[in-house]
């Protein structure tokens, strides 16, 4: 191939020429919009929780776009904005204003969207990110605030005829914008950041966080260069992308795309491309072969916001312990692992459970990096399983801190062993009952009584004389059917470690009775 893109002539007077393979590397910059938690919508007192209201029905004169009214600020969705900004190191501008951003799309309820374009509210942070065993820092250009918009339902009748219906509940609710520097270099680099950041917002309250529902969506900025160079290639934008998952599988797409398409001599088109989840591919939807023309210019409703380092300063103070934090303190107090503190500090509300968990033993009770690792072990492996198979929220489960550290009790003293406990604690994430009541009138207590296990044991021993006469010369193996079969007496009641101990020590007793050898 001779595209000077691909191969570099590096032929010299009289020699035949030599051509080299250039690598590429891939530039990835993100946009993410997250809608805030507040009451009522940015420049109205129309309630902004509209996920399960009827079409249309939280709207007003001013979420609709009407002539001749007048916005007023949400003062609690610029705060959200000042606290996310301050949790990835931005720094708080002094004086920020609106301004009309203005392009047709059906949509858009006035014609423009309120937005905010030279003046941000934040801007110059970073956020820390670890991929393959390596840190990396991720810039955050800006972080600034707008209105959603209105909400299209596109429909085709049986005979094909299609046609849009709009929602406007949606429009007018507090949206901010984190844009990220072009820093990131893969797809697990752009996850990464996405996770972190996803995190980040849940911790400080900013935002439920919620793909599915649209609260927190991404677009994706990705070009591919010859690796070595600082120029940047043709910008493909992507949208459409509702998980993590997906904006993996359409980076991991499109790098790969674009990477071909440069070895191959193909010229990359910069134009906005839509995500295909269900066929794993990106289509083009329109060019942006030139720079859209936003008209920018100050909103004339709203002067500027004059922020008082006071107030930056209250809301900074007001900030949670933040994830990457969380996860290095877990890992140093209680011992866990890098990748066990990972999962538990993915969400606020989980890492909270966790450490209420732990917290309720008090010192003298016992080893607390026991405990905490007991607590790590159900809430990663049967509180997620459960978790997952109901696509329930923690916080949407009656289950309570309290209950786990008694079920975890229950296993130490005996009185449930693993199978009992994994029974238990279904039904406590199902009806929040205290599992002392769940064991009790499900039968499920544990014997762990040597006196009642004493018959037990004296009759497998009595009905089982081969494997007590292979136990006796030195068959091991026996042993383990010994003990299953004092199990399957008790139904699985018994303390396995007990039922052990008391078979070791009475076989040890008919061995040296019968004068076998030791």
């Amino acid at each position: 191939m001779s595209d000077p893109a691909e191969w570099a002539d590096l032929s010299q007077a009289g020699l035949r020429p030599i051509l080299v393979r250039v690598e590429y590397e891939v530039v990835i910059g993100l946009e993410v919009h997250s809608q805030l938690l507040t009451e009522s919508k940015m420049f109205c007192s129309c309630g902004a929780s509209y996920q399960d209201a009827p079409p249309n029905t939280l709207v007003c004169p001013v979420c609709m776009g009407m002539p001749g009214v007048l916005p007023v600020v949400n003062r609690e969705a610029v705060r959200l904005v000042i606290g996310a900004g301050l949790a990835v190191g931005c720094t708080i501008a002094r004086v920020t204003k609106f301004d009309r951003k203005n392009y047709p799309y059906p949509d858009l309820m006035k014609g423009y969207q309120i937005s905010q374009y030279d003046r941000p509210i934040a801007s110059g942070g970073r956020i820390e990110i670890d991929v393959g065993g390596c840190a990396r820092t991720i810039g955050v250009t800006r972080v600034h605030l707008e209105e959603d918009v209105a909400k299209l339902m596109h429909r085709t009748e049986d005979y094909g005829e299609g046609y849009s219906l709009m929602d406007v509940n949606r429009a007018g609710v507090p949206l901010m914008e984190v844009v990220s520097e072009p820093d990131m270099r893969s797809a697990d680099e752009a996850r990464g950041y996405l996770t972190e950041l996803h995190s980040i917002l849940q911790y400080i309250g900013a935002s439920t966080g919620n793909m599915e529902e649209g609260s927190f969506r991404c677009d994706a900025n990705i070009s591919v260069r010859p690796k070595g160079s600082s120029g940047l290639g043709p910008k493909v934008e992507v949208k459409n992308m509702n998980s993590f998952r997906s904006v993996y599988r359409a980076l991991e797409f499109e790098a790969e795309r674009q990477t071909r398409a440069s070895r191959d001599g193909t010229r990359v088109a910069q134009e906005t491309r839509g995500w295909v989840e269900a066929e794993g591919v990106t289509v083009s939807q329109r060019s942006k072969e030139y720079a859209s023309d936003y008209r920018y210019f100050p909103e004339p409703d709203l002067p500027p916001i004059v922020i008082e380092p006071a107030w930056v300063r209250e809301i900074e103070e007001s900030l949670p312990e933040l994830p990457r934090a969380r996860r290095r303190r877990l890992s140093a107090q209680y011992g866990l692992s890098d990748y066990e503190s990972g999962l538990l500090t993915a969400s606020r509300g989980t890492a909270d459970f966790f450490e209420a968990v732990v917290a309720s033993r008090r010192p003298m009770d016992g080893d607390e990096g026991a405990l905490a690792k007991s607590a790590s072990n159900w809430m990663l492996g049967e509180m997620a399983r459960l978790l997952n198979a109901t696509g329930r929220p923690l916080e949407g489960v009656p289950i309570r801190p309290e209950h786990l550290i008694e079920l975890i009790g229950m296993v130490e003293d005996g009185r449930l062993n693993s199978n009992m406990a994994k029974t238990v604690f279904e039904e406590m994430f199902e009806s929040g009952r205290q599992p002392a009541d769940i064991a009790e009138s499900a039968g499920l207590a544990q014997i762990s009584d040597a006196g009642s296990l004493d018959v037990v044991v004296s009759e497998v021993i009595g009905d089982n004389p081969q494997p007590v006469a292979d136990y006796m010369n030195g068959k091991e193996t026996a042993l383990r059917f010994l003990i299953g079969q004092a199990m399957k007496a008790t139904r699985g009641k018994a303390n396995p470690r007990l039922v052990t101990s008391m078979l070791e020590e009475r076989l040890e007793r008919e061995r040296r009775r019968g004068g076998l050898p030791a």
